[in-house]
């Protein structure tokens, strides 16, 4: 059986688990990208404070505590989308710092509760062992899966939403899905680039596909592998500059993105 040694090999763990993440949340930043959502995903990681918070102090597992509160704020929001006295906007702003000051609050109940919190803040890919890999994979297993599942009515829904409605496409179920398939992402990718910044790895990948992308699985896939490369370049720098590796990733990210940006304008203009 095949056993991995956090000491010996932990940055094959650290690989496989970025790798695995990358591999969902590209899909899915595609679709936030391409809806115009990201401010949704900064939301859901507001949120995420929280239900680490409140998992910290009711000693619950920290993935099911983010989860739960990601995905309540996720139907939350599904519902109140549908109200129209006031913008989605507000209703994201709302919800992001009322999450995010309740999160703080509950974390001045933490005095003397021994755990790294900025691991979880900011990631501590380093650390993964066997039981996050599965959590991982089986968790990344399931967003693929839906999103498979509701993957042409969710064109539908980006190409034109009033189109969509009129041929019969359940637009609000749609909506749901996709965001408790967010939501679940977030509390998988939390040990990674942790809490506070799963949401650019979603979105950065799939803009950066979104410069050489002709259809959306085209982008889908691109996001996917620019990810990877964002965890090997930020994987790199960690090791090599002795840098928080989720950060880090981050900004590999970044860096693809600005050099893709260039290529294109560059190409572009000759």
């Amino acid at each position: 059986m095949w056993i991995i040694n956090p000491v010996e090999n932990f940055l094959l763990a650290a690989l496989l688990g970025g790798l695995g993440v990358a591999l969902v949340a590209g899909p899915l930043g595609t679709v936030i990208v391409w809806r115009r959502m990201a401010y949704f995903g900064e939301t859901l990681a507001h949120a995420a404070l929280l239900g680490l918070s409140l998992g910290i102090l009711l000693s619950w597992p920290m993935q099911w505590s983010v989860m739960g509160v990601c995905v309540i704020l996720a139907l939350t929001l599904s519902q109140l989308q549908q109200e129209r006295n006031l913008s989605n906007d507000t209703w994201l702003g709302i919800l992001a710092h009322s999450t995010l000051a309740i999160g703080l609050v509950v974390m001045t109940y933490l005095e003397g509760v021994r755990v790294d919190l900025l691991g979880y803040l900011f990631g501590d890919i380093l650390a993964l062992d066997q039981y996050d890999l599965l959590w991982i994979y089986m968790g990344g297993a399931i967003v693929l899966l839906g999103l498979v599942f509701i993957w042409r009515p969710l064109i539908a829904w980006i190409v034109d939403e009033e189109l969509a409605i009129v041929e019969g496409v359940p637009v609000n179920i749609v909506r749901t899905v996709l965001m408790v398939l967010i939501a679940l992402v977030i509390a998988v990718a939390m040990k990674i680039v942790g809490v506070l910044l799963i949401a650019a790895l979603m979105i950065i990948p799939a803009a950066t596909a979104r410069q050489f992308a002709r259809t959306p699985e085209g982008m889908a896939i691109g996001a996917s592998i620019f990810g990877g490369l964002a965890v090997l370049a930020g994987l790199a720098l960690s090791f090599w500059l002795d840098i928080p590796a989720g950060p880090a990733i981050v900004v590999g990210a970044a860096g693809l993105f600005a050099a893709s940006y260039l290529f294109k304008t560059f190409h572009s203009a000759r």
